[in-house]
């Protein structure tokens, strides 16, 4: 656990440093903000390709991820609902919800709540040493499919902002089109996997989806076809032939753990200002709203946060006939943190003129989630050691209460 420990505390440097460092340099910590979203990027897809080498897919049992991708929509979609409505109902004017902006704004500020941070969330599993379990077998898929079905519904979202697009369409093609390669060349594609060939691969995957953002912005800056590299870089590593002997290499288990530690700080650092956050244009509904005092954004934060884990909850419900409880409970835990998913949408909330008070409590909500993150593995850890004590238990009990028959004497053979 001593890795979690370290990373944990990674995650805490880096977001003191999200903080801090913009008042020490000034425009010099400005100009270091795309070098920062680059590196996580790259590290984000260095970390997925490493997933998706390990992914497995039983063909024979597709319903089975249409099942998983249906109980991942609803781990996405239950923290948004509870989120928006406590914006909507709670935060914003009396009578607020009959207006057509506030829903726009609560929904699309909301939205930071449902997404899993897939790249700390593996990497954090893998370092508490639970990556042969159900549950991080079990969490890895419902992960993604979160992060795809929270991708896919930030464009009716951003349809409202900005109305129909043809961007928006497109990336939809392209993602069922990535996924049906990662589908249909599952396993197939020899090429070479030793880390620097990944870091590689993941730069390159950066830099392509960089160029299609870049170059979308400049002929319409308002809806550029922005393709989230956990996707391309998941999908590739599935496609990538596995070689278990490779991945056991000591210089391999090296790299891997600098690059995720690295990932840690670098989504610290991608962390919006906590104060300031909430400033925005007063044509806005929510940047309108008067400021509110420090105990009552501190009680909507941890309103807000309770109710984005709550809407975690409900893959306990399910997959009763795989596991106990307590290892359902530890799939629920262990989609709790979130992280540059989540911070990706508070800054395009924040592109769109969204602000004031309930910007600032996603903000503060998600820096606490991402606080917390080693609780929560720690959490999860200790779900699945009582688990496995009570499976122990029941197992030992069982055959103590068979009863054991007494050998019968054999008759002697009659000799003729």
């Amino acid at each position: 656990m001593r890795k979690v420990a370290l990373f944990s505390l990674l995650l805490l440097a880096g977001l003191v440093g999200s903080q801090i460092l913009p008042t020490l340099l000034g425009s010099t910590f400005t100009n270091l903000a795309l070098p920062i979203q680059v590196l996580t990027m790259v590290a984000l897809a260095f970390i997925m390709i490493q997933v998706g080498r390990e992914f497995e897919i039983d063909k024979t049992k597709l319903s089975g991820y249409g099942k998983d991708y249906l109980v991942a929509m609803t781990a996405a979609a239950f923290p948004w609902i509870f989120v928006t409505a406590y914006f909507l109902l709670v935060m914003l004017p009396a009578g607020s919800w009959q207006q057509g902006d506030a829903w726009k704004e609560t929904l699309l500020a909301g939205r930071f709540a449902a997404p899993t941070s897939a790249g700390v969330l593996f990497s954090m599993l893998a370092a508490a040493g639970l990556g042969a379990t159900w549950m991080f077998k079990k969490t890895r898929i419902l992960a993604i499919f979160d992060d795809l079905d929270t991708v896919l519904l930030m464009i009716p979202l951003k349809m409202l902002m900005v109305g129909m697009a043809w961007q928006l369409g497109l990336i939809v093609v392209l993602m069922a089109g990535m996924l049906w390669v990662a589908w249909r060349w599952l396993n197939c594609l020899n090429l070479p996997n030793r880390w620097p060939w990944i870091l590689f691969y993941s730069s390159v995957i950066v830099g392509i989806s960089e160029l299609i953002y870049h170059g979308s912005k400049t002929m319409q800056a308002d809806v550029p076809i922005h393709i989230e590299v956990l996707l391309p870089a998941f999908v590739l590593g599935c496609i990538m032939k596995p070689d278990h002997k490779v991945e056991q290499l000591p210089q391999e288990k090296k790299v891997a753990t600098t690059i995720s530690a690295a990932f840690m700080v670098l989504v610290g650092l991608s962390m919006p200002t906590l104060f300031g956050s909430g400033t925005s244009s007063s044509n806005s509904l929510t940047g309108a709203m008067p400021a509110m005092s420090g105990w009552q954004i501190a009680g909507h934060v941890l309103a807000v946060s309770i109710l984005a884990n709550l809407g975690k909850i409900f893959p306990l419900f399910c997959y009763r006939d795989e596991a106990s409880w307590k290892e359902r409970l530890a799939v629920c835990v262990a989609m709790w943190p979130r992280g540059e998913v989540g911070a990706g949408v508070l800054i395009l909330a924040l592109g769109y003129g969204i602000g004031g008070p309930v910007v600032t409590v996603a903000v503060l909500s998600l820096a606490l989630n991402l606080a917390c993150t080693g609780l929560f593995i720690l959490m999860v850890r200790k779900l699945l050691v009582g688990a496995a004590k009570e499976k122990n238990s029941f197992q030992a009990e069982s055959i103590r209460s068979k009863p054991i028959r007494n050998k019968q004497p054999q008759p002697a053979l009659s000799r003729f």
